[in-house]
This record gives structure tokens, sequence and C-alpha cells, in this order.
């Protein structure tokens, strides 16, 4: 009579698990990854590559780019929340996103002031200033002075970087 008492208690555990615990979905690997806590994290890039999958490490530490037109949010429309993939801090909202033909996800302000560092970036013989997550460091994209009012910025950002929950999760 043990195992239905077992079975039923590691059940509840799932679910448990699987209510609470939304925020670390795809992430479990990561101990750093937060979406309250926004604490600066000082974690080597060594750790980082043991924990990221490959392209989002390429991204996030190296500085790559993914190709124009191919991320998984740069058409995506529902309301919510924009994430750094690597740490989970708090990036933009929906309401900031707009349409551009530059093919990667687009938006005109961050959710808040302190949520990104600004870096002059002078890579590829052009002078652009990258966006940087102000909590793990972790590259974004860029911004660029040709968005819509009322900042008249425009935030390129990869869509791997990115995680996105929908608004009411």
């Amino acid at each position: 009579m043990k195992y239905p008492f077992m079975l039923s208690s590691i059940f509840l555990l799932s679910i448990f698990n699987t209510l609470f615990s939304t925020d670390k979905k795809g992430h479990e690997n990561n101990p750093y990854y937060s979406r309250t806590d926004t604490t600066h994290l000082s974690v080597s890039n060594a750790e980082w590559k043991k924990i990221l999958p490959k392209e989002l490490y390429a991204v996030s530490r190296e500085q790559e780019t993914e190709t124009a037109f191919t991320g998984k949010y740069w058409k995506n429309n529902p309301k919510g929340t924009y994430y750094c993939a690597v740490c989970g801090n708090a990036l933009f909202k929906s309401d900031a996103k707009f349409a551009s033909t530059c093919g990667w996800p687009s938006f005109f302000e961050p959710i808040r002031k302190n949520s990104i560092i600004y870096r002059p970036d002078t890579s590829y013989g052009m002078e652009r200033t990258e966006v940087i997550c102000a909590r793990c460091d972790s590259h974004l994209g860029h911004v660029f002075d040709d968005g819509p009012a009322p900042t008249h910025v425009r935030f390129c950002m990869n869509s791997v970087s990115l995680d996105f929950e929908p608004e009411g999760k």
C-alpha cells in the first residue's frame, strides 16, 4: 500500500513544479535564470559555455548575430514580456515592439531604464551602440536612432537572446 501513496506524491510534486516553476521552463540546467532576481551576475564565459545552448552562447557571449528574418520573434505580435534568454532579466514589453524591415525584433524602449546597458561597438568597421543585458552582461543586439516616436530609437535584438512570456501566463 506504500506505492499508491508514493505515486500520488510524485504526481502532486510534478504538478506543483509545473504550476509554480514556469519561469525556469527550458532553463532547468541554468541555475542563474530568474525572472524576478535583478542582482548583477558575475559568471565566467567558461561557465556560461557549459550551461547555454550553442547558438545562444555564440550570440550572447561572443557577439555573433543570427541571420536576418530567421528569428522566432521578428514577426511575433502577441501581448507579453520579453526576457533575457540567458538570465531571465525583463527587457521589453510587447507594447514597445514595432514592425521594422530590418529582419530582427525591434522595440522603441526597454521595460526599465536599468534593464540594459549601452556599449560602443566598432566591430566590422562600423560605429554602432551595442545593447547588453544589465544583469548578466550578455549581448542582445544594437540600438539605432531611426525608430518611431516617442523615442525615435530602434532596439534591434537577436531573437535567440530573448524569451517571450505571453500576457496572462
